[in-house]
Parts: C-alpha cells; sequence; structure tokens
C-alpha cells in the first residue's frame, strides 16, 4: 500500500521548471467555468451512462418482440456499453486533434441518430448496427471528453469534481429507468427510442459547454502542481532517474516537430505577404493554402502526440503499474454491468416482481451509487488519506457483493447488496484520479482512453456471458460466480505490481551501494 497517492506511479512530462516569480493562479481552475464544466458532465454521464444502466427495461421489450435467445439479445446491450468504451484509444486521437468541444458535439449527433434509428428496428440483427455501434460511436465521443476536461479544469478537488460529475450516472439510471418503463407502457418502446433520441440531442449543448483552456493556463496548472509536490520530490526522485534513463522525458522530438510546423507556416505567410502586389484570386488562393497548412500541422501535431503515448519513447505501456491497471479494468467492469442488464429477470424468476415494482433494485444500486460517489471523492482529496488505498477498498467490496448476490433470494437481502454494490462501485469516481496520478495530466485522454477501452472489452462480453450462463444452466448464479473470480484476479494483478516497483530501487540502490 501506498501513504500517498502520488506514489503509485510515473509522472509523463508534467513537471515543469518552478520560477522565481510567484504565479497568479488562473480563476478558472478549481473555480469559475470549472463548474459549468462539472455541470456539463454530470448531464453527459445523466443522458449516456444512465440510459445504458437502464437497458434492462429495453432488453425485456427486445426479448418479447423479436423473441430470440437472452444471450443474442444480451448483445445490443452488450455493443451499446462495450463500444462507448472500446472506442477510448481512438477519440483520443479526436481530442488531440479538434478538441473535446468539437468531438462532443459530433458524438452527440451520432448517439441521437443511433436512438433514432433503432426505432424503425426489424430485426435484433439491426439493432446491432442502429444501437450497438452508432450509437455507442457517438457515446463514446462524448464521454472521454466529458471525463478529460473535468481533470484538465481542477488540480486540488480532482477527486470530488469528478466524484459530483459522474453521480450523473446514478442519477442517470433512476431517471431513465423511471423514463423508459413509462415511455414503453405509454407508448411502445418504438417510439420511447425515438423519444429518448430527441432528448439525447442535448448533449450537443453539453459538448458546446466544454470551452477548452488556452496553453498559457494549462501551463500555469502545471506549475501550480509542481510548487505543491515540491516537498515530495525526494519520494519520487528514483522514478524520474528511470524514466530518463530510458529516454521517456525527452521533449527533444516535440520541439524539432514545433519548429518544423512553425517553418511551413512562416514559409506561407511570407508567400502571402510577397503576393499582396497579385490580383484578389491569388490571395484567395493563399488564404486556401494557409488554412489547409495550418489544418495540417494540427493534424500532424495531434497523431504525434498520439501516437507517442501508445508507441513512441513514452509509451505508456512502459509504466508497469498502469498495465497492471489494464488488466484489472478487463475484469471489472463486467461485475458491474452484469447486475443492471439481469437483475429485472432475475427478479421475476424469484417471484419479487411485485416488490421490485414498488422499488427497483436498479434504482437501489443507482441511487446509493450517487451518494458513494461523492463520499468516496470527498474522503479521497483529505491530505491524510491515500486514493489508491481507497479505490483497493472499494474494489475489495464490490467483488464481495458480486459473490454474495446469487445466495440472496429474498427482496431484502437482494436490496442491502445491491445498495453494497451502488455505495463500493463509486470508485469509478476515483478511476480518472488514479490514471492522471499514474501518468500525468498530459496523457490522461490517451491513458483514460485505454482504460475505458479495457473495461469497454469487459462489458461487452459480460452480459452475453451470463446470458449465454443461463441458457445452458437456467440460472444466473454461475455467471455472477465465474465474474467474481475473474475480477479477483485483477485486483492481485494491482497489487502484485506496486509491490514491485517499490521493490525495484531498492533492490537497485543496494547494488550501487555494494560497487
Amino acid at each position: 500500500m501506498y501513504a500517498s497517492r502520488e506514489d503509485i506511479g510515473y509522472d509523463f512530462g508534467d513537471d515543469s521548471k518552478v520560477g522565481s516569480k510567484p504565479i497568479k493562479p488562473n480563476p478558472n481552475i478549481d473555480g469559475g467555468w470549472a463548474w459549468m464544466i462539472v455541470l456539463s458532465s454530470f448531464l453527459v454521464h445523466i443522458l449516456i451512462m444512465g440510459s445504458q444502466m437502464a437497458l434492462g427495461i429495453l432488453n425485456m421489450e427486445w426479448l418479447e418482440e423479436f423473441n430470440q435467445s437472452r444471450g443474442l439479445t444480451a448483445w445490443v446491450s452488450s455493443l451499446s456499453m462495450g463500444i462507448t468504451l472500446i472506442v477510448g484509444p481512438f477519440i483520443g486521437l479526436f481530442i488531440s486533434m479538434c478538441g473535446c468541444r468539437t468531438t462532443a458535439i459530433i458524438g452527440g449527433i451520432l448517439n441521437a441518430l443511433g436512438w433514432i434509428l433503432s426505432a424503425y428496428a426489424s430485426n435484433v440483427h439491426y439493432l446491432f448496427l442502429t444501437f450497438g455501434v452508432t450509437a455507442g460511436i457517438g457515446s463514446g465521443m462524448v464521454y472521454l471528453p466529458a471525463v478529460v476536461m473535468v481533470g484538465q479544469y481542477f488540480q486540488k478537488r480532482r477527486a470530488l469534481a469528478q466524484g459530483l460529475s459522474t453521480t450523473g450516472t446514478g442519477f442517470g439510471a433512476f431517471l431513465m429507468t423511471a423514463l423508459l418503463k413509462y415511455l414503453c407502457t405509454e407508448f411502445g418502446w418504438r417510439n420511447a427510442m425515438f423519444i429518448q433520441g430527441a432528448i439525447s440531442l442535448n448533449l450537443c449543448v453539453c459538448g458546446a459547454l466544454m470551452r477548452p483552456l488556452s496553453p498559457k493556463d494549462l501551463s500555469e496548472k502545471y506549475m501550480v502542481r509542481s510548487d505543491s509536490e515540491e516537498n515530495r520530490a525526494k519520494t519520487l526522485s528514483h522514478s524520474t532517474e528511470t524514466m530518463k534513463s530510458n529516454g521517456v522525458l525527452g521533449e527533444e522530438p516535440e520541439k524539432k516537430e514545433e519548429a518544423a510546423n512553425e517553418e511551413v507556416l512562416g514559409s506561407v505567410q511570407h508567400i502571402e505577404i510577397g503576393g499582396k502586389s497579385g490580383g484578389g484570386r491569388s490571395m484567395y488562393g493563399l488564404r486556401i493554402l494557409k488554412t489547409v497548412s495550418q489544418l495540417t500541422v494540427t493534424v500532424r501535431k495531434g497523431f504525434a502526440l498520439w501516437y507517442s503515448s501508445y508507441f513512441g519513447a513514452t509509451s505508456l505501456f512502459t509504466n508497469r503499474v498502469f498495465v497492471a491497471f489494464i488488466i484489472w479494468a478487463l475484469f471489472a467492469y463486467s461485475s458491474f454491468v452484469i447486475p443492471f442488464i439481469h437483475l429485472p429477470e432475475i427478479v421475476k424468476q424469484y417471484n419479487l416482481s411485485r416488490q421490485d415494482n414498488v422499488f427497483p433494485l436498479t434504482s437501489i444500486i443507482a441511487i446509493v451509487h450517487i451518494f458513494g460517489k461523492v463520499i468516496l471523492g470527498i474522503i479521497s482529496d483529505l491530505p491524510c488519506i491515500s486514493t489508491w488505498n481507497v479505490f483497493l477498498m472499494a474494489n475489495f467490496t464490490l467483488v464481495t457483493c458480486i459473490l454474495t448476490l446469487p445466495l440472496m433470494q429474498t427482496y431484502v437481502g437482494l436490496a442491502v447488496v445491491c445498495a453494497l454494490i451502488g455505495f463500493s462501485s463509486g470508485y469509478f469516481s476515483l478511476m480518472p484520479v488514479v490514471t492522471e496520478d499514474l501518468v500525468g495530466t498530459k496523457h490522461l485522454a490517451n491513458a483514460y482512453g485505454i482504460i475505458i477501452c479495457a473495461n469497454g472489452i469487459s462489458a461487452l462480453f459480460g452480459p452475453p456471458f451470463a446470458g449465454w450462463i443461463y441458457d445452458i444452466t437456467q440460472k444466473y448464479d454461475f455467471s455472477f460466480y465465474i465474474a467474481g473470480l475473474l475480477y479477483m484476479v485483477g485486483i492481485i494483478f494491482l497489487l502484485i505490481q506496486p509491490c514491485i516497483q517499490k521493490k525495484e530501487p531498492r533492490e537497485k540502490s543496494t547494488e550501487e551501494a555494494q560497487i
């Protein structure tokens, strides 16, 4: 275990030289427009993650409408959830090139289009394409920018800000479950999806609120971060030396790239100035050339940053704790998704529909999930508490609940376990904070894209696997047991790698002393 969250990994290029002059903090960092970013991210989580947590309602409608197996029908929900997260690394490329605002607005249009086209589905396979792929890609293009922007605007209260914004998942699951149930009852599932598509257009408004910080503002944030961590520099010195020896902290390629880009733009501007004596047509052509050149430079810089994060000298995969984090993410998310998709069927199987109609179990998870995110975020921001340790404790609680849930066959027992699942799954608000502590703010978009991609793979195969096990055994018990055991394997990876990480520098220092 670590005494502080900064000890869990490396910082990829976020360290800035601290100048002698005092730095005036930007009012939008940890305040001002930062809270509008939290509001935008909160609404995104309601409309995207909340809607996906409520897909159990539509899953039952699709089972009745198309009369397909539970395993095949569950693929519709899994594709939507999985693709939303799997496209994370590629959305990171979009963010590097176009920025968070443009990416989110385009994603909002795609998501709404997916919902509306799904209203005309004639079979399950049609839903795979419209709802699973189209709406899933659109959701991913909005979700990642919403998380990244909160990380950019907050420094001192990151865990609390992420906790508040991601409570939208709990609110959304509660609200969207009630809304979709009402719409399906009153208008049928097809009209319900059409109406939900119109509501999803509000994602474009959320994207418009994502005002980017200027490079100067970001650099000031890095300087403030360096000041606040100066007293802990000694504990991180061994990590920095290791990274330097591997060439990870080298910035020369980026500087050369920027110099080449400036040379290209400078030559275009020189031609433009020299061509002023020409006609209006030539000036118009030069303006087009200048615009194309600027666009090319932006695309090249964005692709270079994206490529270097995955395959270059500054590859995120050189951080072994981060790799362990990815392995954990491959097993973790399905354990949270499976109850949301299959709980309505489990309740029906146990003849508990009357109690569940009064207060659905999925709503219990959603409501307690809200408090879990906020409370865990507040606890993690305390100076004497390690975010990493809070994160691990919440994971242990959740995996215990997943393994216990099949043993409960009364409504009260299921309600208690669901409440614990909701609270412990509040660690989702800590995932961006832990990721940023591992790789730094500069690489947050690409790193978190990898993490949610791994979560997406987990969400993609989890519910269909549970449905397939049910088709064979006519029980969901084994689905929860297997998912819980795989989840435990991921947690073990998180525990092993930090121990190795701390042991290696000690062995190295012992060898140097002997020499």
